[in-house]
């Protein structure tokens, strides 16, 4: 990486590690919410729904508006909403005897400001790093989201233990420093000549989903199921161990952690591998779909709370072949003007994939443990086979065709 990249690709590995905050912090106390606000299974997944399906049916919008007028000038903006959605949260905690309502419109807020975060972050990326340093660099990126994951629980579970509110507290104080990062000290490349009329930009773009529909296709279909199953996993996991095995507090944050830090350092990896052997990425999808695929089924089997925990270790190794391959098959997919977009309706199925996980797994486990895991690996075999069909179109630009838009790099 170029030393005058360093600063500024630092300061964006922070919108994704803010972004995946507003899900992932949340998931060890929503067993304490469900329990104060007096919710259902079902209510309590949809704290997380309220905030992702928001984002999901904005971000196509934020895609557009970041191919027109600049990725930063979306990103900047996006991270102050999602900084006032937390905070609304906070305070109908304190000030509502029954918040909930406001909580939901609150995470509704979120959501929209999120929609212009981690996906813009990834179009950006590709911006900035030219095509044999891109795959480096999107490892590193999916790594800082899997960093947040980590980190997540614990800051969830610590503040949890202040009061049930209290995480959503942290979302304004963590945001808004990142929102004034990414406006002042990252130098959004310039596009190279007249900006593309808005009919050609759509007739490009069309162009674009039609030569690589099917393919494109397969990487969506694999970023949503992933993140459903790996949300939905994490859901059950934090249910089941404090339902179950009384575990509590900080050290439920921890052992939830586990599986994304296997997945985050899984990530880096995969991504510094992938810089050099570009021509594996569809490969490293098709395997990691079949590691969480088996280690699901493998999970319906188990009782003892420290072998689930090692099976849910390797849905974390999965995920973390999977999601940095998808993210540079995708960014590569479509260069200039238009990567805004095609990685923005990515990142709007990643988006859906996460709001469908927690109330998917709060009605499966209600059927008990076979129904809660067979369908997922399923989900997963099916994505896996649908990959292995679908990438054998190429997707990916030649590693020595140069992309246009990476000059400045």
């Amino acid at each position: 990486m170029k030393p005058k990249n360093v600063l500024p690709f630092a300061i964006l590995c922070s919108v994704p590690f803010v972004m995946v905050l507003g899900n992932s912090m949340l998931i060890p106390v929503l067993p304490k919410i469900k329990s104060v606000l007096h919710l259902t299974q079902l209510q309590t997944g949809l704290i997380i729904t309220a905030f992702s399906v928001p984002a999901g049916l904005v971000i196509a919008f934020v895609g557009i508006l970041s191919d027109r007028i600049g990725r930063k000038k979306v990103i900047s903006p996006a991270l102050v909403i999602y900084g006032l959605g937390g905070a609304g949260a906070a305070a109908a905690g304190v000030l509502l005897d029954n918040p909930y309502p406001a909580i939901l419109v609150a995470r509704v807020i979120q959501g929209i400001g999120a929609a212009g975060t981690a996906p813009i972050a990834i179009a950006l990326t590709g911006d900035i790093f030219q095509s044999e340093e891109r795959s480096k660099a999107q490892g590193l990126l999916e790594s800082s989201n899997g960093l947040g994951k980590v980190l997540s629980p614990v800051l969830g579970a610590g503040s949890g233990l202040l009061s049930w509110w209290a995480p959503f507290a942290l979302y304004a104080a963590i945001s808004i420093p990142a929102a004034i990062a990414v406006w002042f000290l990252i130098p959004e490349p310039k596009q190279k000549g007249q900006k593309t009329p808005i009919r050609q930009y759509f007739h490009d773009l069309w162009e674009i989903l039609k030569k690589k529909s099917w393919s494109l296709a397969a990487c969506y279909l694999a970023g949503g199921a992933v993140l459903m199953i790996l949300f939905g996993v994490l859901f059950y996991f934090s249910d089941l161990l404090e339902s179950r095995f009384q575990v509590t507090g900080l050290l439920k944050g921890i052992i939830i952690a586990v599986p994304i830090l296997v997945m985050s350092v899984t990530s880096f990896l995969v991504g510094l591998f992938m810089e050099t052997h570009r021509n594996l990425l569809k490969v490293a999808t098709w395997v990691g779909l079949l590691v969480i695929a088996a280690a699901l089924a493998v999970s319906a089997l188990i009782t003892e709370a420290l072998w689930l925990g090692v099976t849910m270790a390797f849905v974390g190794l999965g995920s973390g072949f999977v999601l940095p391959s998808l993210d540079t098959m995708v960014t590569s997919a479509a260069g200039g003007q238009a990567r805004g977009m095609v990685t923005s309706v990515y990142g709007a199925v990643r988006f859906f994939g996460v709001a469908l996980g927690p109330p998917a797994f709060g009605l499966l486990m209600e059927h008990g443990r076979l129904v809660v895991f067979v369908p997922p690996a399923l989900l997963a075999g099916i994505a896996a086979v649908f990959v292995g069909i679908a990438l054998r179109l190429e997707l990916v630009t030649p590693p020595e065709a140069k992309d246009p838009a990476n000059d400045s790099a």
